[in-house]
């Protein structure tokens, strides 16, 4: 059942007050009415509203000081604030949206105008709550829910768990802004993975940390994790420095704290498949079976998927790459950004710029470094040439 949602008004308006709470009662929200407010959050969040609707009768500054101060607060900062300004102070209240508006409306709005951008306010405000900070895709609450309404509606699915293999050792060695490099080229991956040979409302998850999950049909599963691992083998080793990539590991730390040899990155990911057959009714039940096909992956060397089939015979599968024991020295492909770095055409602080916007928003590599100005077109299509020779 859905939860009522909760909305402050905070108007001296009283015409306003009647008009607002007399509509959206009446479509079954629950309403507080306010005739004033003050830099106090404490009663705000007493109430806990879904969004907050405040009329700002003029421009003054301190007026929107309440804004600031819901979003500077980390329990209020996701609750969507909603304006309504008068039209002859639309522009100065545009320009003062850095206290922490949302949205605005001109006053008086129509009652339905602003229930649809309440509701989209508050659409919004879930994803970004419950979305990942750093790789900006759904986390723990939303793959929850996800999985709860696949089982609710009895609809065959493959949940996958992703765990990068000694990623800690990375993220100890090279430092965390590195391993949130890594963080981010995995949720590029597998979200462009799954777009490409998944179905169009598959879904990616991260849990937080190195944990991700993805979820799509049996009949999908296996390509998207041949494909995602392939990806990924041929990426990982250009997070290290040159001398670690020939040696094929790095000196580290295990969790004995002995120093010893660790492989560089691998996958592991482990699939539970839900068919008409299958008797999972939980979420629960999806995380045992995940819990007991790792421990069998963490005992397998490099990069390998398996799903589990309680009716059949689990099924190992390993990445090509898995028995090369000379490193990735003699390994020919190369990702774009570092060929042209290998030319000195740009930077390692220009490269790791433009690989966070690709990552992050899905623009094509080379069109974030044409608009960065570091690349001209006729050196980035020599180096496309060369990758792409390196191809065949």
């Amino acid at each position: 059942m859905e939860s009522i949602k909760k909305i402050l008004i905070i108007s001296s308006d009283k015409t306003l007050l009647d008009v607002l709470h007399f509509c959206f009662d009446g479509w079954g929200y629950e309403v507080f009415l306010w005739k004033s407010y003050d830099e106090d959050t404490t009663a705000i969040k007493k109430i806990s509203p879904d969004v907050i609707v405040i009329d700002i009768h003029s421009a003054r500054t301190s007026d929107l000081k309440i804004c600031n101060t819901l979003k500077n607060d980390h329990i209020t900062a996701f609750t969507p604030v909603i304006t309504l300004i008068d039209k002859r102070h639309l522009r100065s209240h545009l320009l003062n949206l850095k206290y922490g508006v949302d949205d605005y409306l001109i006053k008086p709005p129509d009652p339905l105008d602003l229930r649809i951008r309440i509701e989209m306010a508050i659409r919004r405000s879930q994803y970004s709550f419950y979305a990942s900070p750093l790789t900006g895709i759904p986390g723990a609450r939303a793959i929850e829910e996800t999985v709860n309404d696949k089982l609710r509606n009895n609809a065959p699915f493959s949940f996958g768990y992703v765990d990068i293999d000694n990623f800690k050792a990375f993220n100890d060695k090279y430092g965390y802004v590195k391993g949130d490099q890594v963080i981010m080229n995995i949720a590029y991956l597998l979200y462009t993975t799954l777009k490409k040979f998944g179905n169009p409302d598959d879904f990616t998850g991260h849990i937080g940390g190195d944990d991700f999950v993805f979820i799509t049909t049996p009949d999908k599963y296996e390509t998207v994790c041949r494909n995602f691992i392939s990806e990924f083998d041929k990426i990982s080793p250009f997070h290290y420095n040159e001398e670690d990539r020939k040696h094929g590991f790095i000196i580290a730390r295990d969790r004995n704290n002995a120093l010893r040899k660790m492989p560089l990155m691998s996958l592991s990911v482990a699939v539970i498949n839900k068919n008409d057959a299958s008797a999972i009714k939980t979420m629960l039940e999806i995380n045992e079976r995940v819990v007991e096909i790792k421990k069998y992956l963490k005992k397998t060397a490099g990069s390998k998927f398996m799903a589990d089939r309680r009716e059949q015979t689990a099924e190992l599968a390993l990445s090509p790459r898995l028995n090369d024991k000379k490193g990735f020295s003699d390994f020919a492909y190369k990702p774009l950004g570092q060929i042209l770095l290998e030319r000195n055409l740009l930077s390692g602080e220009q490269l790791d710029e433009a690989l966070k916007t690709h990552w992050r928003k899905g623009v094509i590599f080379g069109e974030i470094l044409k608009e960065m100005g570091v690349v001209k077109e006729d050196q980035l299509r020599a180096a496309l040439v060369t990758q792409n020779a390196m191809l065949h």
